[in-house]
């Protein structure tokens, strides 16, 4: 009872004390991504790429004085807008958390910056959502993405394909902000530079059987099938329907479609298709696949983005001497580009210690991190292909 008691009291002095000299003692970073739903199998990789930061963050005892970041994770489910909401608004209002590392999918991320983090001014920075909508979406300064909008994917797919001597292709894709605003994105692009799309249909998640889609898109015809859906749900779906009939045996895989389930659903039935995600083969990213090691799959997709998220958030925090999002939201840019002194993973205990002693930094992190328009990524790929059944890098771009 008597150690109850001092624990108790300790818990109300630094209560008291937290926020001398305007910091706090305590930085809670919100994590929200799609634990369950659609993209299930990434986001572990995802929420643990963020929450190293947090960690290598809290270890150096250098950001304002001396904080403990504590990660708070939420489900966004990738596809429940109004439960994607209800799981931020927890995060803010109760959680009390000063940033939002997240969301993920297009969305769930559009409505919870405009529902939420627009009505309580909280800075949230997206690992993930891909959308081009989001590029002009009203965020008062306060949302960021480390990956890069899919008007550029549609280009880096119409590269890839191409090269690979592809000139028709039917294209599908899950029916949401991310799967219409990449299909489209990709269609403008491809035919522009000579390719025809044969038809461009959505499907819907959640289905049993596909093969009404599958049908309409073998009628069409076409050298290869774009699927823009998701690896958990109904882009899976369509893909087993598709091999199944014989309408199609290859295919072609935006980031939506890749990680390790890809392989555990499909296996050498796929060989031969193509694909690509964001990533890079920079310094940042070998430095990244070191600091994770063992602890988790550091190459899968949008891990190195959701590390890189984080960073962010609490480098321009330091930056701006306060975890207040009114503050920092202005130095998420100046930390993130040039000029100043190159920061990696690993070394954000360098870069808090150089902003701290009133310097410059460009943080370059685990994906060549470039800023630029509305607070995106400029945007660096990884193509793979399916080869023995796995998922091989072929170059990056």
């Amino acid at each position: 009872m008597k150690k109850l008691l001092m624990a108790t009291a300790a818990t109300a002095l630094m209560a008291g004390t937290a926020f001398a000299g305007g910091h706090g003692k305590e930085v809670k970073i919100g994590v929200i991504l799609g634990f369950t739903g659609p993209i299930e199998s990434m986001t572990p990789a995802m929420g643990a790429g963020a929450e190293l930061a947090m960690q290598e963050v809290t270890d150096s005892g250098l950001l304002l004085d001396a904080a403990k970041v504590i990660p708070v994770r939420a489900d966004s489910t990738c596809v429940d807008a109004g439960a994607a909401t209800a799981a931020a608004e927890r995060l803010v209002t109760s959680d009390k958390v000063d940033g939002i590392m997240g969301a993920d999918c297009s969305g769930v991320t559009g409505a919870i910056l405009s529902n939420v983090a627009l009505a309580n001014g909280v800075v949230m920075i997206s690992p993930s959502a891909t959308s081009p909508g989001l590029s002009t979406a009203e965020d008062n300064g306060l949302f960021f993405r480390t990956a890069p909008s899919d008007a550029r994917q549609g280009v880096v797919m119409t590269e890839v394909l191409m090269e690979e001597g592809i000139k028709s292709v039917a294209v599908t894709y899950t029916n949401n902000d991310y799967g219409k605003g990449l299909a489209d994105a990709f269609q403008a692009a491809f035919e522009a530079a000579g390719g025809t799309v044969t038809i461009n249909a959505s499907h819907e998640d959640g289905k049993a059987d596909y093969s009404a889609e599958v049908g309409a898109l073998a009628s069409a015809g076409g050298d290869r099938l774009v699927v823009a859906g998701y690896v958990d749900q109904g882009g899976s779906g369509i893909v087993r329907a598709a091999l199944d009939s014989g309408a199609f045996d290859t295919f072609h895989f935006p980031d939506g479609m890749i990680s390790d389930k890809l392989e555990e659903n499909f296996g050498d039935e796929i060989d031969g298709s193509t694909g690509q995600h964001p990533g890079t083969d920079s310094d940042g990213a070998s430095k990244y696949l070191e600091l994770v090691g063992d602890a988790f799959d550091g190459t899968g997709a949008f891990s190195p983005e959701s590390y890189d998220a984080a960073a962010l958030i609490m480098l321009a925090m330091q930056a701006a001497d306060s975890k207040d999002s009114a503050d920092y939201k202005n130095k998420v840019m100046d930390v993130a580009n040039a000029p100043g002194e190159q920061i990696f993973p690993g070394e954000l205990a360098k870069g808090l210690q150089i902003l701290r002693d009133g310097g410059e930094i460009d943080y370059v992190g685990a994906t060549a991190v470039e800023l630029i328009g509305p607070g995106e990524s400029a945007g660096n790929y990884r193509q793979v292909v399916i080869k023995g059944g796995k998922v091989e890098t072929a170059k990056y771009r």
